[in-house]
């Protein structure tokens, strides 16, 4: 596959070179890499064979899954630069999925006011969405990406070589939020995503419509780094599949984020239905893909208000007591800062748990 570059985005499946040809330019006083444990064991030693940078970089390893995106791991990194000596113009490679790339650029970000990164993303969900757009962060006192900061990658290094490690679970995570883009982009570009199948694995394919994810996200962002208005059109569904994530880490049961993001969807699509007049068949369409495709986050009625109280501390509300969806009239319509109240997010609920089977 030949290279293919947009902005600081490069679309290759020569991996090592690409990161060998950023470090040359850049010509950093040290090179660290850091990795979660699965990306240390799967990943890392191929890196380590087939790129010099990677071969003579520091390696700094944390725990796995996104319940330690926290700030003892946040230390760890610091902890880890500082003792290593690196300095302003030293270089940190962030490879692995969205954890890894989220945290590794808040802690470059910020170790010394800021030393350079590259993302390198190793799932789906990471090259659709946590290694795109500047946003970095760490979860916080039970909420989701709740300190952090917009700072740009100075490369993201986007290839699907990496996907035959990962399982079903992680594919279909990314996939949630390349349906959320589908959504966001147009109604040819919502049916095309429902209509592949992402068992099969058919990488061609999947590169295809990746690139097109990424290339909505990276149009917004463009417009919008610093979420002053467009890029919130990137929050559907997110409201609702935060206070999913928030709620599973404290039933100690955490989800992939992009299951949270397909159900979140459909909460959003039953607002959409309810204030804007999104299309009950696309509504039905979307419910009917997620219900197949990533099954259902249970909740009770007896959760609403603990919901409720997640959602009311999401960074996109205008105030304490106002909550701010983004929603759609139809695919690729996309409407921001919709004030809802907490009875229609309740009437949505209790239509989502209809529409997936739970009531």
């Amino acid at each position: 596959m030949n290279t293919e570059s947009t902005s600081n985005l490069i679309f290759t499946n020569h991996v090592a070179e690409a990161i060998d040809e950023a470090v040359s330019r850049l010509n950093p006083s040290g090179v660290f890499v850091l990795v979660d444990r699965n990306t240390e064991d799967t990943v890392l030693p191929r890196m380590q064979m087939l790129s010099k940078a990677i071969g003579s970089a520091t390696v700094i390893s944390i725990s796995p899954g996104d319940d330690n995106k926290t700030v003892n791991a946040l230390t760890h990194v610091w902890q880890q630069l500082s003792d290593s000596r690196a300095t302003r113009t030293s270089l940190l490679v962030n490879l692995g999925g969205g954890m890894v790339t989220d945290l590794g650029a808040f802690a470059a970000s910020t170790f010394k006011r800021g030393i350079p990164f590259i993302n390198v993303p190793t799932t789906l969900l990471a090259a659709v969405d946590a290694s795109v757009g500047g946003k970095t962060g760490i979860n916080f006192n039970g909420l989701k990406n709740e300190v952090g900061v917009f700072n740009d990658a100075h490369q993201v290094i986007i290839s699907t070589i990496f996907f035959n490690t990962l399982s079903m679970t992680e594919l279909r995570s990314g996939y949630g939020e390349m349906l959320k883009h589908g959504l966001i982009d147009s109604q040819e570009a919502f049916n095309a995503l429902l209509s592949y199948h992402v068992e099969q694995l058919d990488t061609e394919r999947l590169l295809t419509l990746l690139r097109q994810s990424v290339a909505v996200k990276q149009a917004i962002v463009d417009k919008d780094p610093l979420e002053s208005g467009l890029r919130r059109t990137l929050n559907l569904g997110h409201t609702a599949a935060h206070a999913f994530e928030s709620l599973a880490i404290e039933r100690k049961s955490p989800i992939p984020h992009g299951y949270a993001v397909a159900c979140g969807l459909v909460v959003a699509a039953v607002l959409s239905h309810l204030k804007l007049g999104f299309p009950s068949g696309e509504l039905h369409k979307l419910a009917d893909y997620v219900r197949h495709n990533f099954g259902v986050f249970a909740i009770t009625c007896d959760e609403y208000p603990h919901l409720l109280d997640i959602m009311s501390h999401d960074k996109k509300n205008l105030t304490p007591d106002t909550f701010n969806f983004t929603l759609l009239r139809a695919p690729g319509d996309v409407v921001t800062d919709n004030p809802v109240t907490a009875a229609d997010i309740t009437a949505a609920l209790d239509i989502y748990r209809d529409l997936l089977g739970l009531a």
